[in-house]
């Protein structure tokens, strides 16, 4: 396969991805629409919006006269529900009560700033707040349709395969938690920065991937495990340094600040929201009126309100009542742990040993042009993205493969001699996607309402990876394709009616 056709192939995938994309979203609000002209909402008090504690940071008080079509921004500001509700009113009015603070700044802030600014001449026609609703669905949407094509980059950079890496990217434009990606919440902008980040990352551009690993946390307070992935590459360039031999306390010094830099850097967006909150809340008020979490020794605003409005806890969720919202997630829960327990049973010392006994059996192979499986023995994935993949053909000899685009390491499509179900990538590249995963499951299952798993895992990359191989694998890849997608249809559809209409939903 030639490069000018491997380029075709890809440009043609990414204009399908986005046709997907734009039809996943443009379903979702027609879903939206249908729903919400069929039934009436179980809470109609999103619509009531009092005015702002302060007035000089309610801009719609410049605005008090008549608009011109009352109904359109009523109808508008009636979808607005659940926390869309929490990130309309801080574009509004800021923070002004201590629950609000659960809610991270940079969705809010381009809220804010593509009302004032793009859409600020419909202010008089459907009102401000119709304006600043109207704004985030616009800004999520697009912001989705820009994460699916990021999707698809960094899959094809560690798949090495663009049929599952756009099979992996439709699958995420149509995931169970698609109503979120379309409403006034933090998911679609969270998507973008990570997948943007990672997909930077996976291509060696580290300070790229640490702005956009910090503008997540900024928008989600999960952005900060993002620094995970700096962490993980800081430990394998300690553990290559040392087998080449460069032991130098020099070396292992620059590479272990380079990454302490980039990790502080991802958390401080996250911190500085902290110490925001609590110049705010804390030091306007006197000892006896400091609120319980002001006098803490490590004062986090964020941990205390979820913990005391929202009642987050280890196991605190494991209760006989909450059976149901177990059921909910566990579609989400069991394909994640499958993922990962498939992952683990392929290769367990590369899991165990964090990647670093592959990197050591590789080292011995660099001299006969193999890479090595989690079992010592060569293997067909690459293990390095320098250097050309190796293949074993029928006879046992090394058949190599070119690099196919330049910078975006092996991708390549799938070879008439090879399974149709075979896995391309290495294990150890994909290996911080899992850890992540884990934490995060572990995190959704024991820590948090278990319900918002569906939206919480649904910006993990490795789900769509294993969901996508499990629906190109002969013999049960068909049945369990035709479950997955009815699995994903039944989710958008069931979420779209529930959420739109103010019911529960995850």
């Amino acid at each position: 396969m030639t490069l000018e056709s491997v380029a075709v192939g890809r440009c043609t995938n990414t204009h399908r991805l986005v046709q997907y994309a734009v039809a996943s979203r443009l379903l979702i609000l027609i879903l939206i629409v249908i729903w919400r002209s069929l039934l009436s909402p179980y809470d109609t008090s999103a619509a009531i919006n009092p005015p702002c504690l302060s007035s000089s940071s309610d801009p719609s008080n410049s605005d008090a006269g008549p608009v011109l079509f009352p109904k359109v921004g009523s109808a508008i500001e009636t979808s607005i529900v659940w926390d869309g509700v929490y990130f309309t009113r801080i574009a509004e009015c800021r923070y002004e009560y201590e629950q609000t603070y659960a809610f991270l700044p940079l969705l809010p802030l381009c809220i804010s700033v593509l009302s004032r600014t793009v859409f600020a001449p419909l202010v008089p026609v459907i009102g401000y707040r119709a304006v600043l609703g109207l704004s985030g669905y616009v800004l999520n949407n697009i912001a989705f349709v820009f994460a699916a094509l990021y999707l698809y980059r960094l899959s094809l950079i560690v798949l090495k395969d663009s049929e599952v890496s756009l099979r992996a990217s439709i699958l995420f434009c149509f995931n169970p938690a698609s109503i979120f990606y379309s409403s006034i919440y933090s998911e679609s902008l969270y998507a973008l920065l990570s997948f943007g980040g990672l997909y930077y990352f996976m291509n060696g551009a580290d300070c790229y991937a640490t702005f956009w690993f910090a503008l997540s946390g900024c928008a989600r307070s999960n952005g900060v495990l993002n620094a995970g992935y700096i962490c993980f590459r800081t430990m394998q360039q300690v553990n290559e340094a040392f087998l080449s031999g460069k032991r130098t306390c020099l070396l292992m010094v620059k590479i272990v600040l380079a990454g302490a830099l980039r990790s502080l850097c991802i958390l401080t967006p996250f911190i500085s929201f902290q110490a925001y909150g609590y110049l705010n809340i804390c030091l306007d008020h006197s000892v006896a009126e400091m609120r319980p979490w002001c006098r803490a020794r490590l004062p986090l605003l964020y941990n205390y309100i979820q913990s005391h409005y929202w009642g987050v806890g280890f196991l605190r969720y494991f209760q006989v009542k909450q059976l149901p919202n177990f059921l909910l997630a566990s579609p989400i829960l069991s394909l994640a742990l499958c993922s990962i327990v498939y992952y683990v049973k392929l290769w367990p010392e590369v899991f165990l040993s964090l990647g670093l006994r592959a990197s050591s059996t590789e080292k011995e192979l660099v001299g006969s042009g193999l890479s090595a499986g989690a079992d010592g023995q060569p293997s067909t994935v690459s293990f390095s993205e320098d250097r050309t993949r190796s293949i074993l053909q029928d006879d046992g000899t090394p058949r190599l493969r070119k690099r196919a685009i330049k910078g975006e390491h092996l991708v390549t499509q799938p070879s008439e001699r090879e399974e149709p179900g075979s896995l391309q990538y290495d294990p150890a590249v994909i290996l911080p996607f899992v850890l992540h995963l884990s934490f995060m499951v572990a995190t959704a299952f024991f820590v948090m309402h278990v319900q918002v798993a569906t939206r919480f895992l649904s910006s993990s990359p490795f789900l769509y990876w294993f969901a996508a191989h499990i629906m190109g694998s002969p013999g049960i890849g068909k049945r369990w394709g035709h479950f997955i997608w009815a699995y994903c249809a039944a989710y958008v559809f069931l979420g779209s009616l529930l959420f739109s209409n103010f019911y529960p939903f995850t």
